[in-house]
């Protein structure tokens, strides 16, 4: 057949042969033969195998047509063509085979508008090319490729020209490697020369660094960019930083140590140019299904002034240690185990944490927790060690081991099948509840001193609780109940004034304390029954008004009780300044499973709940009346008692409270007591009612505090698109390591939420205040002690544009008429890397600082940055 030299239109490479009519409705799909050359004379035919046939058949396709020219060996593909041999897939617009030498040709079309489509896509051992124009050798894998991009881990090589070798190592000319997947990547490293080792390594001669299509400064003599597929060890890129106390410094710098599916470490340092510096390793351990965790030790030593001046030089060596573990609740059921540890010295925040929430947090706590129920049986076993740290008063307090176990209550003589109307001794139950307590406060600088082991507490306390209850008439329940508590001691805490203790330059006078050890106890009994039910009211609006009612609900409950003295051996007198001011102090103050109230005490104990709720006309409820409840007031109340056997100070103080959620927006609580005792001149109290010295008042108000809080944000038409994308990734039960990364990183931005910064909500504000007073006797203070604090705080951002977010945290203190610890950060979303500029720019240690670090592939999908220098700790 005679070859036709002409031209199809749109494509330049490839000629056509003339006559050969191919439907082009339906996909043309075969495979053609491996030999061409085949004899025989026998039934038993057995075709000979030339020297150049395939070791597979190929399988081939195309929409529009395919032509085979026989004398030339050759097969056109034309539109959307695909062929397959062996492990090597190829799809292009346009495809050309030479069966004489083994060569596919696949080559790029383009439409009338001169726009190129159908690109060449190769798949073959595992790696994967896009190009222009691309020729293989189908049985030595050999190719050569044009304008390639192609992916090798989690990064991408581009290059003008690269050849393939039998061995699949690439071989690439004018090249550009980067970890951004768009077709014009954001940032790349450009070389002249580069090589692939599959699964292994890139390795390139000199390269330059290019960000947004312009080359920077930055040259490097050679590169090595490993091939990673999931967990790969590597270096972590310090951040550059400038602090006021320290110096210029490099921060967050590291190793990043992969061990395997269920461990890592990570390793990082800072250091400053002043010689203040901070180690801090971060092991993760976990096992699917089973249990999770990660702990961080962090080591610095902080320099600040001259040391060649003792007077304006200071050091400070400083630790934190934390530790968070979590176990799967399918692991074993009715087990659970989980720790949340964070301890260190005082100071290692102010010198060494930067973020607002860190920095304003005076308060260390940890808790370490197992519990145990055993199915079927009304037991439980929980066992704990808590910490409490006090940052600003650098007091500890800490409680281990502690053990409580419970019996639920129990009916004994309640049947298993009740026959008519229940009986009264029915509803009698019977519990029990032991705790067994370790607990010791000290000072942080007397850690692990003798000091601190004089301090220890042990306590037990054993308690059985008998309790039912009776319906009275219709609306009350009427509550009777008996309980027992024995209380066991190991040491005793005396403390006594001395006159002549120096307690500052120019006073003498103050408390000693000292311990005594041994085995002590004391027990308190209790009965009681209770009276409660609920009263509704309800005010209707007219028809007209917008209002259509308002609903109050009163709670109304009293309750008397009796208590024999059974610990009056468990209390002393204390003096505690030089006027002789005393107070009834116990021996065992500072137990941590509590001490038995002294003195006889019948008491009425009365409490009243309130909820107010209203209804307004609203149109966007589609009801037919058209009505929206909204709460005025969630709670408010009062709380009190009266002893009707003690000898003086028989009414106790009020305890007020409320709270509520207006338009869902503001949410306020507050609380009070009055104490309705009147004062001396020092303060001290006398049995004498404020309303006795014609006084319109329930009493002196002795604490308070209230706190209110409200949060803006512009809506996210993308919130529930990426909610549901994060659903389905904490969900995935896959074992791949990749998800497994990715379901770490959610965890993190769902634990950490103000250091991360959305960039599909355009403004964010949060602001807070909060209101606390105290007016009272404080024994080591000699006296009367007032306390006043009021504080504002405000976060937020907003969006400059699409890519840049700012973003401002701060507060003002009204009682020392300070602006409180300020951080401002910028934050530009560079797609696959980040940028973060953050400023302290007030106060003691001020501080700048630049990041720019890649970003993870799930917050490359949700636009979400991190915003903080600061890491976990």
């Amino acid at each position: 057949m005679p070859r036709d030299t002409s031209r199809r239109a749109g494509d330049s490479l490839i000629p056509k042969a003339p006559a050969l009519p191919v439907p082009a409705e339906e996909p043309i799909t075969d495979s053609f033969p491996v030999s061409t050359d085949s004899t025989g004379t026998d039934s038993l035919y057995v075709p000979k195998i030339s020297k150049d046939s395939l070791e597979a058949p190929i399988t081939y396709k195309a929409k529009d047509s395919i032509v085979l020219l026989v004398p030339d060996k050759r097969f056109y593909f034309y539109g959307t063509a695909n062929t397959k041999y062996q492990k090597t897939t190829l799809n292009a617009e346009r495809m050309m085979y030479d069966q004489a030498t083994g060569v596919m040709e696949a080559t790029t079309a383009s439409d009338t508008a001169g726009k190129p489509y159908g690109r060449p896509q190769l798949e073959d051992n595992g790696q994967a090319f896009d190009s222009d124009t691309l020729r293989v050798n189908i049985a030595s894998h050999r190719a050569m490729i044009i304008n390639t991009r192609s992916q090798y881990g989690e990064g991408y090589v581009l290059s003008q020209k690269t050849k393939r070798e039998a061995d699949n190592s690439i071989f690439g000319y004018r090249n550009g490697y980067t970890t951004c997947n768009l077709d014009t990547p954001h940032f790349q490293f450009n070389a002249r020369k580069i090589k692939v080792i599959p699964d292994k390594l890139v390795i390139s001669g000199p390269a330059n660094l290019e960000i947004e299509g312009v080359p920077t400064p930055l040259f490097i003599p050679f590169a090595i960019f490993p091939i990673t597929h999931g967990q790969q060890s590597g270096i972590l890129v310090p951040s550059y930083i400038v602090n006021a106390q320290k110096g210029m410094g490099l921060q967050n710098g590291g190793y990043y140590v992969g061990l395997g599916e269920n461990f890592d470490m990570t390793l990082r340092g800072d250091i400053y140019s002043y010689g203040s510096w901070m180690l801090t390793a971060s092991p993760t351990y976990r096992k699917r299904y089973h249990y999770n965790g990660g702990l961080t030790l962090s080591f610095s030593n902080t320099r600040l002034g001259d040391p060649s001046v003792k007077e304006e030089f200071s050091r400070s060596r400083d630790f934190r240690i934390t530790w968070n573990h979590s176990m799967d609740s399918k692991a074993r059921p009715g087990v659970t185990f989980g720790a949340s540890v964070n301890f260190g010295t005082a100071s290692f925040n102010t010198f060494n944490v930067y973020d607002y929430a860190s920095r304003v947090n005076n308060n260390l706590s940890s808790s370490i927790n197992f519990s145990k129920t055993w199915q079927g049986k009304p037991f439980n076993f929980t066992s704990s060690l808590s910490h409490y740290q006090n940052l600003s008063t650098r007091d500890v307090n800490i409680s281990f081991p502690s053990a409580t176990f419970t019996m639920n209550t129990l009916y004994p003589f309640q049947p298993k099948e009740v026959v008519g109307r229940a009986k009264w001794y029915h509803k009698l139950g019977i519990g029990y509840n032991g705790t067994l307590n370790n607990s010791v406060q000290f000072k942080d600088s007397v850690f692990g001193k003798p000091k601190m082991f004089d301090a220890l507490q042990s306590g037990v306390k054993h308690s059985v609780p008998i309790s039912f209850s009776i319906p009275v008439m219709k609306n009350f329940t009427l509550s009777p109940g008996v309980s027992y508590s024995e209380f066991w001691f190991t040491k005793k805490t005396i403390r006594q004034w001395n006159p002549n203790k120096r307690v500052s330059v120019d006073s003498l006078g103050g408390i000693d304390t000292s311990y005594q050890s041994g085995f002590f106890s004391a027990r308190q009994a209790s009965a009681s029954v209770s009276l409660s039910t609920a009263i509704y009211g309800m005010y209707q609006f007219s028809k007209t008004s917008k209002v259509k009612a308002i609903r109050h609900v009163m709670r109304p409950t009293i309750s008397a009780s009796y208590a024999p003295d059974l610990a009056a051996a468990a209390y002393y007198t204390l003096k505690y300044n030089r006027d002789g001011d005393s107070l009834r102090q116990s021996y065992f103050t500072s137990s941590s499973v509590g001490v038995p109230s002294e003195g006889r005490s019948g008491s009425i104990s009365f409490g009243l709940d309130n909820n107010l709720e209203m209804k307004v006309y609203s149109k966007k409820d589609t009801s037919a009346n058209k009505e929206k409840k909204i709460k005025l007031l969630d709670g408010f109340g009062i709380n009190g008692s009266y002893n009707l056997l003690a000898k003086e100070y028989k009414l106790s103080p009020f305890s007020l409270y409320a709270r509520t959620n207006l338009f869902d927006k503001l949410n306020v609580s507050a609380s009070g007591t009055l104490d309705p005792y009147e004062v001396n001149a020092r303060g001290v109290r006398i049995d004498r009612y404020v309303w006795q010295e014609g006084k319109l008042s329930l009493g002196r108000l002795t604490q308070a505090n209230i706190a209110m809080s409200t949060s803006f944000t512009s809506s996210d038409k993308k919130s529930k698109e990426k909610e549901q994308q994060i659903n389905n990734i904490e969900n995935d039960q896959s074992t791949d390591a990749a998800f497994q990364a990715q379901q770490r990183q959610l965890e993190q931005v769902r634990r950490n939420p103000g250091e991360y910064v959305d960039f599909d909500i355009p403004w964010k504000v949060d602001l807070s205040y909060s209101l606390n007073y105290s007016k009272q006797i404080q024994a080591d203070s000699g006296g009367l002690v007032s306390s006043f604090q009021q504080y504002v705080s405000f976060n937020g951002d907003f969006s400059l544009t699409p890519k840049w977010k700012i973003g401002l945290s701060s507060g003002y203190n009204f009682s020392d008429r300070k602006i409180a610890y300020t951080n401002m950060y910028i934050s530009r979303d560079l797609h696959c890397w980040q940028m973060s500029i953050n400023l302290v720019p007030i106060g003691t240690y001020r501080q700048f600082s630049i990041t720019i670090s890649p970003k993870s592939g799930i917050l490359r999908d949700l636009r979400i940055n991190r915003s903080r220098t600061f890491y976990d700790l």
